[in-house]
């Protein structure tokens, strides 16, 4: 039986003239947004704040997490014009810091690296004064494509360990927690300079211990920011929430996070990877 949401966990509908132009122009350039596709609970207040993060590389994934409601069918054909349609959905809406994430293109020879590397590039002739965030998918722990994606010079590197190692088995089957972890430690020392970021949802079945432990591997490799926020079951056919975290102990792991080191922590039961990171 699933747990019924506590009245922390409720979003409020929101809507506006602002959030149609956003899905209007995503439409109109054969863009896709991980606020849509992810089915994020922010995605109508983001929008209406004339924000969105995009994801790029088509709408269908190659992995088989278990508690993304990113679509996996057959995965689309890499559009040439979407670093041009990003940059031009950037300059449209005004963005000064801009997300670019992606599915995971194992399918593909480079995953999707040079695609990253090119929106960079559109993105920075037409609106050189946007901050740029890229959120990637593992790459395979492939250093050289790793390397294509850093050397565009992206201002900050956000990479998501999604879960504690201990349920990765069940939560990211696809996916080793040793692996993303040598991903961000493998950017921040070929790029010193460039800001690094995590994430990790709470509610899955982690202990405490196993959480702080997470902040602990994080910041071992010196890891910048963190994002902190509680897993939403999408459906039926995904994972099922075992915990709802109360707002007191993200409030805790907040005060934690910080007296560990890390620069930058935004935790709350709402909180996503790309929610308000044009504070960061």
């Amino acid at each position: 039986m699933a747990l019924r949401k506590p009245e922390w966990i409720r979003v409020k509908i929101q809507g506006g003239t602002k959030s149609n132009k956003v899905n209007s122009l995503v439409s109109d350039l054969s863009l896709h947004t991980v606020c849509d596709e992810a089915n994020c609970p922010n995605r109508m207040e983001c929008y209406t704040r004339g924000t969105a993060t995009f994801m790029i590389l088509g709408r269908n994934c190659t992995r088989n997490c278990t508690f993304c409601n990113v679509t996996r069918k057959k995965p689309d054909k890499v559009d040439l014009k979407e670093p041009e349609n990003v940059a031009k959905a950037i300059s449209k809406l005004g963005l000064k810091h801009a997300v670019i994430t992606s599915v995971t293109r194992d399918d593909l020879e480079d995953q999707g690296a040079n695609q990253f590397a090119r929106v960079v590039e559109e993105i920075r002739k037409t609106n050189p004064k946007v901050t740029i965030e890229l959120l990637i998918p593992d790459m395979q722990g492939d250093e050289e494509l790793i390397d294509i994606i850093i050397d565009s010079q992206p201002n900050i590197l956000n990479h998501n360990v999604e879960t504690v190692p201990e349920l990765y088995p069940k939560v990211r089957p696809m996916a080793r927690f040793e692996r993303s972890i040598g991903l961000l430690d493998y950017v921040k020392k070929t790029k010193p300079n460039m800001r690094t970021k995590s994430g990790i949802m709470l509610g899955l079945g982690e202990t405490k211990e196993q959480v702080l432990n997470v902040f602990k591997r994080l910041r071992e490799i010196n890891c910048d920011m963190l994002t902190i926020g509680q897993y939403l079951q999408p459906s039926a056919a995904h994972i099922p929430v075992v915990e709802y975290v109360t707002p007191e102990q993200f409030d805790e792991y907040k005060e934690i996070a910080l007296s560990m080191g890390f620069k930058r922590v935004a935790s709350a039961p709402l909180v996503r990877s790309s929610y308000y990171a044009e504070d960061f």
